[in-house]
């Protein structure tokens, strides 16, 4: 499934303003008296601040708190959020969005242009210490390196607003897919004066303000996150739900016995357990193309073992894992075996031939792997210490120990770390790990969304990779007419270099109940939103 992800760039009107937004219920339906979506969380959500958010459990979230420029559809298309539609000029680098005048804030007061320009400088600010700041640099908005550098003031950032309803941005370089980008959590408008008002606590249930479909009314940090209509969004009269709830269970299959006993509208199937569920739930189990790679990142930075920085042991350690066995006999979810970093459904993305993925089969990787050991200095004899760092979930540790396994034929021992999510996260940050079981879902449906990430100036290289041939590749791709040939030399860099361990690359798999409807279905970003859901009666 690969989903369309450019628009035309000049004088651009959406055209679809005038479509439903919310809740698109065929005629004939019968609702449901309760309207409420309950959903599985694996971990605690680290921030509701859209600036300061890096989960994609915390996306989920607030992008029904707030709402940015542009949505997405069930086929991830765009459709119109606070912008109407936008203009581009002729040579692609100033986009004017025209903003509705209906927006309002869950206090009643309008959405403005200005809301953008102080959330956008914001997020550059260095005073905001954002792991997404980078973001507005690859959106390639006028002087975000310089801001973000601390060279210039934020006021400098090229955006404004024009006046309270037409918000304009000034871009660099043309890039097709700028509109696609703008669906980012990041992106999104937060309210000045709350902010000044209450710190870091305006986030807090009951002080936090959005734009969105749902206000925040609950949240019990690693327990539940509970979101009610608001009556001051624009499209309130069409939103059917009217609660939304979601429920922290760091065990998968404590989920899906929660699920299964009703307690749940939503949940991750666990690893191993799809192909039974189909068969006795064929309505309700489901497997979709999720833009989503999982990898062992490595730290191959001043702070990482001297083994890694060795791109013989790198390679060695990725050879040796044995992918096939990982998703046909563990995750047997529809996932796909990953040799590359860009997930295969991206949009226009063909991966090239790398000699150890399409020349080798995974008996020749592993005696390749050996020979590559034993060069470093490395045997069964005289094995490699390493530890396996993974976030708390049982699929992770079950991946982790079949790894483990995987790797000791090679001479490498493996202890397996567990910490919970934002411990993981802040040690990855803090390069205080040797391998981490790491995952990346693409912001965008396009391929630098990843390639991007393992550049040098990106906000997220936690591995600490710097190659200069890599960092020129995917700045050149920025100009490129066509970025696709060079998308596929910036992976035969990864995979001559091998800072991380392709492992596979996700499908969605889930339990969904039957009577949920307006979940997207076509949609590989897997964005989804409140006010496209109802409930229909059984």
């Amino acid at each position: 499934m690969k989903i369309r992800t450019t628009l035309v760039s000049s004088a651009l009107v959406l055209g679809l303003a005038l479509q439903a937004q919310a809740a698109d219920v065929p005629e004939g339906t019968k609702l449901a008296e309760d309207q409420s979506y309950t959903f599985w969380l694996l971990d605690a959500i680290k921030s509701m601040d859209p600036q300061i958010n890096t989960d994609v459990e915390g996306s989920d979230v607030l992008r029904n708190l707030f709402e940015g420029l542009y949505n997405e559809d069930g086929n991830g298309e765009l459709v119109p959020g606070v912008a109407l539609d936008h203009e581009a000029s002729a040579d692609g680098k100033t986009y004017t969005f025209n903003l509705r005048q209906d927006a309002k804030w869950s206090n009643g007061e309008p959405v403005t242009a200005g809301d953008f320009v102080y959330a956008w400088r914001r997020l550059a600010d260095p005073a905001t210490a954002s792991e997404y700041a980078w973001y507005m640099e690859l959106m390639q908005v006028e002087n975000a390196p310089e801001v973000i550098a601390g060279d210039m003031p934020p006021e400098k950032l090229g955006v404004r607003a024009v006046d309270d309803h037409t918000l304009e941005v000034k871009i660099t370089t043309p890039l097709p897919y700028f509109p696609q980008m703008l669906v980012h959590g990041s992106t999104f408008p937060v309210l000045q004066s709350q902010v000044e008002e209450h710190g870091d606590d305006w986030t807090d249930a009951g002080k936090l303000v959005g734009n969105g479909a749902f206000t925040l009314t609950e949240h019990q940090l690693g327990e539940r996150v509970v979101m009610e209509k608001s009556d001051t969004y624009w499209d309130a009269e069409n939103v059917v739900m009217e609660k939304l709830t979601a429920l922290t269970i760091n065990d998968v299959n404590q989920g899906l016995t929660r699920y299964l006993a009703g307690e749940l509208d939503r949940v991750d199937i666990p690893a191993g357990q799809y192909p039974r569920l189909k068969k006795e739930y064929p309505e309700q189990a489901v497997s979709t193309p999720y833009n989503c790679s999982y990898i062992y990142m490595l730290n191959i930075g001043e702070k990482g073992p001297e083994a890694l920085r060795d791109v013989r042991v790198r390679k060695a350690l990725a050879y040796a894992i044995d992918r096939d066995i990982i998703v046909e006999r563990i995750l047997q979810g529809g996932q796909k075996a990953s040799y590359n970093w860009t997930h295969w459904a991206i949009a226009d993305f063909d991966r090239p031939e790398l000699e150890w993925a399409d020349k080798m089969d995974q008996a020749q990787r592993l005696e390749a792997a050996k020979a590559l050991m034993a060069e470093a200095g490395y045997s069964r004899d005289n094995p490699l210490d390493l530890t396996l760092q993974y976030n708390t979930s049982e699929d992770h540790k079950k991946i982790a120990i079949a790894a483990s396994q995987m790797l000791k034929q090679i001479g490498v021992n493996i202890t397996l770390d567990n910490y919970e999510w934002k411990i993981h996260t802040d040690r990855m940050q803090n390069q205080d790990y040797d391998m981490a079981r790491y995952a990346w879902c693409g912001d965008y449906n396009e391929a630098s969304t990843y390639l991007d990430l393992l550049t040098s100036y990106s906000g997220h290289n936690n591995g600490e990779f710097h190659n200069d041939a890599y960092d020129q590749v995917m700045k050149d791709s920025k100009t490129a007419k066509d970025p696709q040939p060079l998308y596929q030399e910036a992976e035969r860099i990864l995979a001559e270099e091998m800072p991380i361990i392709p492992i596979y690359h996700y499908a969605n798999v889930d339990m969904i109940a039957e009577d949920i409807k307006g979940l997207p279905e076509n949609n590989v970003n897997n964005n989804w939103y409140g006010k496209d859901l109802y409930r229909i009666a059984e």
